[in-house]
C-alpha cells in the first residue's frame, strides 16, 4: 500500500486500536515477576506505542505532505532526471470535471528557463461556455517541499472559486495550482539563482507565457494575481514586487519576507550581496521604489512565529503599493490557519483582477 493511502492509515489505526484491546486482555496472565512476565509486558507495551505512533505519523504526513512515497521517506529514491523543455509548448495530462469547472493536470515547460514543472489549472464553468472570452487568472503556489494536489485537497481553492462565482462575489477566473520548489529536493525560496535554476523567472513569465498560449488567459498584468502559503507566500509577494509588469496583487499566506538560507537551500547567492538584498523584501521597501500592486498579507497574533515581522512589513508599505492584513486573534503554521483565512483571501484576490475584452477564435 502507498505511505499516503487512506487504506494504510485505516490498518495501522485499526492495528493499533486491536493491539490496546489484546494488552488489557493479557495483561492478568503478564502481572507475574518472572523475567518472562516483565519481557512480556515490556513487548506489549513496545508494540502499542509502536502501532499509535505509527498511525499518527501516517495521518500527519497525509495532512501536511511531508513525504509522498516509501522510497522518499526512507531516502532511498535518489534518481534525478535532466532538465528538459517540451518543444511543444504546455502538455495536458489529464483531465476530469469538477463542481463549477473542469481540472487538467499539465507540464508547464520553461522555454526561457529551462525548467518545468507539474501544475493543475481549474477552468470555470464560463471558461467552458465561452469560447472567445478571455479570463484572469491568479497562480498559487503551496509551501516548501509542497505538493500542488494540496491546493485542492486541502484547501479546496477549485470548489472556493466555484462558490465565490456562482455567489457572483467574482468574475469567473481560472486558477493555476503549483508548488515552488521547482528543482527538488532543493529549496530555492522562487530566487534566480547565479548559474543555477532562474526560478523567479520561470514563475513571472514562463508559466504566464505558457497559460497565455494555451488557454484564453488575460495576458495584462491588471489580469494576473499570486497566492500562496508560507515558502509560498514569500515567493508570491516578492514576484509581485519584483514583477510589477506581470501581476498586480498577490495574496501571502503566513508568509515570511526574507529568503531563509539553510541545508535545504545550499548557497542561493553565490557571494551576490545585491540580489541577496532585492530578494529581501523589508529591504525592497527601504531602497527601492515602491510597486505599484496590491497585496494582502495574513497572520495571527498567537500562534505565527512571523507576526511581529508581518506587522513591521506593512508599516513600511508606502503608495503607489496598498496593502491590507487579515489578522486572527490565534492560530498556527497550518492548513487549519489558512482556511479560516481563505474565505476572504481568495475572493479579495480575484476582486482585484479585471477580465480581458472579448476576442475572436
Amino acid at each position: 500500500m502507498e505511505l499516503t493511502s487512506v487504506a494504510l492509515m485505516l490498518v495501522t489505526a485499526g492495528s493499533a486500536v486491536a493491539a490496546l484491546v489484546a494488552a488489557v486482555w493479557l495483561w492478568p496472565r503478564l502481572s507475574a515477576r518472572s523475567v518472562r512476565a516483565v519481557f512480556g509486558r515490556v513487548g506489549v507495551l513496545a508494540f502499542c506505542q509502536v502501532l499509535t505512533l505509527a498511525a499518527l505519523g501516517l495521518a500527519v504526513n497525509a495532512y501536511f505532505g511531508f513525504y509522498g512515497s516509501w522510497s522518499d521517506l526512507l531516502g532511498t529514491d535518489t534518481a534525478t532526471v535532466p532538465i528538459t523543455v517540451a518543444t511543444s509548448g504546455l502538455q495536458v495530462l489529464s483531465s476530469r470535471a469538477v463542481p463549477g469547472g473542469r481540472i487538467e493536470q499539465v507540464i508547464m515547460p520553461g522555454p526561457s528557463t529551462h525548467l518545468s514543472e507539474e501544475a493543475y489549472v481549474f477552468l470555470p464553468s464560463a471558461y467552458l461556455k465561452n469560447k472567445t472570452e478571455r479570463f484572469p487568472a491568479i497562480l498559487a503556489l503551496t509551501g516548501y517541499p509542497g505538493d500542488p494536489r494540496n491546493l485542492m485537497t486541502r484547501l479546496d481553492l477549485p470548489g472556493r472559486m466555484a462558490h465565490a462565482i456562482a455567489l457572483r462575489q467574482v468574475k469567473p477566473t481560472i486558477l493555476v495550482m503549483m508548488r515552488p520548489s521547482v528543482v527538488l529536493p532543493r529549496d530555492t525560496e522562487c530566487v534566480d539563482v547565479p548559474h543555477g535554476p532562474q526560478v523567479q523567472t520561470y514563475f513571472a513569465r514562463d508559466v504566464k507565457q505558457d497559460m497565455i498560449a494555451h488557454y484564453r488567459v488575460a495576458g495584462g498584468r491588471d489580469s494576473w494575481g499570486i497566492l500562496g502559503g508560507s515558502t509560498g507566500g514569500y515567493c508570491a509577494l516578492k514576484i509581485v514586487m519584483s514583477h510589477p509588469d506581470a501581476f498586480s496583487a498577490a495574496v501571502s499566506l503566513s508568509g515570511y519576507f526574507k529568503t531563509i538560507i539553510d541545508g535545504t537551500t545550499g548557497d542561493l547567492f553565490q557571494g551576490d550581496k545585491s540580489l541577496e538584498q532585492r530578494n529581501d523584501l523589508m529591504w525592497r521597501l527601504a531602497h527601492l521604489p515602491a510597486p505599484p500592486v496590491n497585496v494582502l498579507v495574513t497572520s495571527s497574533k498567537k500562534g505565527e512565529s512571523e507576526y511581529p515581522a508581518t506587522m513591521r512589513f506593512l508599516a513600511a508599505a508606502k503608495p503607489p503599493m496598498q496593502a491590507s492584513s487579515l489578522i486572527l486573534p490565534s492560530g498556527g503554521h497550518n492548513f487549519n490557519t489558512w482556511n479560516r483565512e481563505l474565505p476572504q483571501a481568495l475572493p479579495w484576490l480575484a476582486q482585484q483582477l479585471t477580465a480581458g475584452a472579448a476576442q475572436g477564435p
